[in-house]
């Protein structure tokens, strides 16, 4: 049932952790993109809401946009971005060009913004004049964009359920026919031709495909209006009109924006002639090239195509196509790229030869000319991932691997098919290709691989035949490892007996007791590597903070070991972490691995191995607990830990340097909020250092007790312990002592006491770091303390007195100091935390501000 379930649970990226694959990029699927675009478009103009003026409104122009976020500029600002402000158009009162004059509403800009009415003054004599200069011949917000059930929208949304659009006929590229939208997935719409009630006939498309026009375009365009050809003899002639008056009389009660195909791309004029040959991708079965003749031009945008068959009983198969055609291809292009050309059936040579075929047929080749983008590849690669539509089922997609790439076209692999066909041949600029994760975005069901796979704690050893009808092993059974081995091979010299995990042994500081007592009690026997890849990952799984046990788990390497190499996966709060670490071989070297490890995690020698432990430790490691277990501080075993090195010596100076580490892969989900943290223990009580992710200390102070009063009253105290690459805190600590603010005090605080006091804890520390005379326009920064020295809570508290302080909980997730405050940019910004341009800029700015008052204040 377990792996049933993995099988319906697909997930994206644990597919790809786990085996190493790559996504196809998002900005490779150029449809998709657009359709994530904003219906606001740069340099539509509206008219906003002057601040603390009622009733009195100037006009502004649309800079850029962020989802339903835009960036506006005052008309009579020019190019001048200074003043450029944002709003969102769910709350912000904005109205289209227009709506003053309609509403008896005064249009004047903010009296509050001297600059901008005197540069106006200076060149007209009034508002209305300027007015008049500055809107002729601009493009308006759209009204039903800014009020109303569509307001804020993106543009696929725009399309909803009910919608009549006017398709383009296959075979007739002046016929159009109206159709109703009856599903819109991500702007891939499911469309009905209007009379027609079998949903046999309804076809799938992507709402920028050239074939679909807004209502009434082949009216306008003198094209004709009639049913598709193999469909007229459904109906009568009178009951396809009925049923055409209903739908159009239906569309004009809610009318489809026009936005709505504010992207469809301009046709291009083509170039071919009738009689011209080239290839292209089957038409009919997508899944193998052919060669094609063009057999009739229409106008200078479309000309008819027919695959070429030579047998006197054919059919021929036709197909209407335009300059940017997916899938059409010149002569030879299938030689040039090794890839074979299906023969037209009645061609008597068994060797297909373009000279020779056009030489019997009597046909010219289309030039080179024609095909403008013969090579684009648009950044795909050949094992790339992806969503695809099945062809043969045009309302299913499956999960597709890429396996070739020849100039534009890909071979894809779908998976999870129920009958296996050949890989399917796709145009870069088809749109019949998604991202990965874009049917999850839009509720869609995907066909995944059939295979699943099990997690390790669930394996079932493999039995021999005669024992099938052996009851199943307990839950807390050990796990056998030994499925695909001969049992007669399990004590050979890449083989190991059982390893034990004795629960009541002392667990570190690493390592969360609780999870430990859910682990089984014993793993084994079979091969070396394969049961201690399967203990270390229980144990990395079990770890407060996986990631920091990956790294240690690192160090643990000897010379003289017969080592191979294995990958070490684990999740912990949104992030994925993978690391490759050398493990043992050979049976000899298990037990000493074993307490290598164990010295690493600082825990008791015996936690597992190959030793078990019934009642009582060796080590007498029962009765320590974290906060006086110093088992490996006499030993001088590892690594000592930067709390042990501040307090043996000078605290001001610097802690030794590490060795340096493997990089370890993290791979960060999206972020939703962060979780306020609740200390119960601080980290000196332990004499252990801890970095990078954020700590549960929740679960850390259930496991710890105190045994004095002094212990208990250190869980609020401050140790000043120099961190890796940042500079002393002691004047920071200095500041919390003469000015002790509420976090001293309050047990409960949602931030970290851990950490120094920041600057900003009241309304007065604001004024003295950020002094501000005007509100449009701040003066310069003036900082009491230097940057470098500013903890995260220091960087937090000062984001959070500035406009950008919703962005504040991010610098707290991600530990950002003021040394790394000092070195962001807005390509990293941008890139790290997940901002799109426009918030990205907004914070940017915050940062230069930090940036010329350092320079100014302490760069000297």
């Amino acid at each position: 049932m377990d792996c049933v379930e993995e099988e319906v649970d697909f997930n994206w990226e644990e597919y790809l952790e786990e085996t190493g694959a790559t996504a196809a990029p998002h900005t490779s699927f150029r449809h998709v993109e657009l359709s994530l675009q904003s219906s606001f478009q740069p340099g539509m103009k509206l008219e906003v809401a002057n601040k603390g003026s009622l009733d009195t409104y100037w006009v502004a122009t649309i800079i850029t946009t962020c989802g339903q976020l835009l960036l506006l500029r005052y008309c009579g600002y020019g190019d001048d971005r200074k003043a450029d402000f944002w709003c969102d158009v769910m709350t912000a009162e904005l109205h289209p060009v227009g709506w003053c004059a309609q509403n008896n509403k005064t249009l004047q800009p903010p009296e509050d913004n001297v600059y901008l009415r005197a540069a106006i003054k200076e060149k007209y004599s009034d508002w209305t004049e300027f007015l008049i200069k500055e809107l002729t011949g601009s493009r308006t917000a759209p009204a039903n964009l800014l009020e109303g059930p569509l307001r804020g929208k993106n543009t696929v949304d725009l399309i909803v359920v009910g919608c009549i659009l006017e398709v383009r006929d296959a075979f007739e590229p002046s016929v159009y026919w109206a159709a109703r939208v009856q599903c819109n997935v991500g702007g891939r719409l499911c469309l009905s031709y209007v009379g027609v009630n079998d949903s046999a006939y309804d076809m799938w498309m992507f709402y920028l495909d050239t074939r679909l026009r807004p209502l009434g375009w082949a009216k306008e365009n003198n094209l004709s209006l009639k049913p598709p050809t193999d469909l007229c003899d459904l109906r009568s002639s009178s009951e396809w009109t009925e049923a055409l008056d209903e739908a159009t009389t239906e569309a004009l009660k809610s009318p489809l924006p026009l936005e709505v195909f504010k992207d469809h791309a301009d046709l291009s004029t083509h170039s071919f002639r009738a009689g011209m040959k080239l290839e292209m991708v089957s038409p009919s079965e997508p899944f193998h090239i052919c060669p094609v003749s063009v057999t009739k031009v229409y106008n200078e945008y479309y000309f008819q195509i027919t695959v070429d068959d030579l047998t006197a009983e054919a059919t021929p198969t036709h197909v209407v196509c335009h300059a940017d055609s997916p899938g059409i291809l010149p002569v030879q292009w299938c030689l040039k790229n090794g890839v074979g050309l299906e023969r037209p059936q009645g061609f008597e040579s068994q060797d297909f030869d373009w000279a020779d075929y056009l030489k019997h047929t009597g046909a010219e080749a289309a030039p080179d000319v024609c095909f403008p983008n013969a090579s684009q590849s648009r950044g795909f690669c050949k094992d790339m991932w992806l969503e695809a539509v099945n062809p043969l089922q045009p309302s299913e997609l499956c999960v597709a691997r890429i396996t070739q790439v020849k100039g534009r076209l890909l071979w894809l692999r779908l998976e999870g098919l129920t009958k296996p066909q050949p890989d399917c041949i796709v145009d870069v600029e088809s749109m019949s290709i998604f991202p990965v994760g874009w049917c999850e975005a839009n509720a869609y069901p995907l066909t995944h691989l059939l295979k699943t796979v099990c997690l390790p704690q669930k394996k079932i050893a493999v039995v021999q035949p005669e024992k099938q009808l052996a009851p199943s092993q307990p839950p807390d059974a050990p796990l056998n490892l030994c499925s695909s081995m001969d049992t007669g091979l399990v004590n050979g010299k890449y083989c190991c007996s059982q390893l034990f995990i004795n629960h009541r042994c002392f667990s570190g500081p690493y390592l969360n007791k609780g999870r430990i007592a859910e682990l089984p009690k014993a793993v084994g026997p079979g091969k070396c590597a394969v049961v201690l890849k399967e203990i270390l990952t229980m144990l990395i799984n079990s770890a407060y903070k996986p990631g920091r046990v990956l790294r240690e788990l690192q160090m643990v390497e000897d010379p003289q070991w017969n080592c191979q190499e294995e990958t070490l996966k684990a999740k912990y709060k949104g992030k994925s972490y993978r690391s490759t670490m050398r493990i043992v071989r050979t049976g000899d070297q298990v037990s000493e691995f074993c307490r290598r490890v164990c010295e690493r995690l600082q825990c008791c020698p015996n936690l597992f191995g190959p030793t078990i432990v019934s009642d009582k430790c060796p080590e007498n490691c029962f009765s320590q607990t974290k906060t006086k277990y110093t088992y490996y501080k006499k030993r001088k075993v590892g690594r000592p830990s930067l709390g042990e090195n501040a307090q043996d010596g000078d605290m001001s100076k610097p802690a030794r340097r590490r060795k340096k580490r493997k990089a370890i892969f993290v791979q960060k989900k999206r972020r939703t909020s962060i979780v306020g943290y609740h200390t119960t223990e601080s980290p000196q009580d332990s004499d252990y250092y801890y970095d990078d992710e954020e700590e549960d200390f929740e679960e850390w102070g259930s496991e710890v007790s105190s045994s004095s009063p002094r212990e208990e009253a250190s869980a609020h105290s401050f140790k000043d312990v120099p961190r890796r690459g940042r500079p002393p805190r002691r004047a920071a600590l200095q500041r919390r002592a003469t000015h002790p603010g509420p976090e001293t005090s309050d047990r409960s605080s949602p931030r970290r006491t851990t950490r120094s006091v920041s600057y900003s804890q009241n309304q007065t520390a604001k004024n003295t770091h950020t002094k501000t005379e005007n509100f449009e326009e701040e003066d310069r920064l003036v900082l009491e303390t230097n940057p470098l020295e500013w903890s995260v809570s220091d960087v937090v508290d000062f984001i959070t007195s500035t406009d950008c302080a919703s962005l504040a909980k991010i610098f707290q997730e991600q530990d950002i100091d003021g040394q790394a405050l000092l070195l962001l940019t807005l390509p990293t910004v941008q890139e790290c935390m997940d901002l799109k341009l426009g918030p990205a800029i907004k914070l940017c700015h915050q940062i230069e501000r930090v940036k010329v008052a350092f320079y100014s204040q302490f760069a000297n």
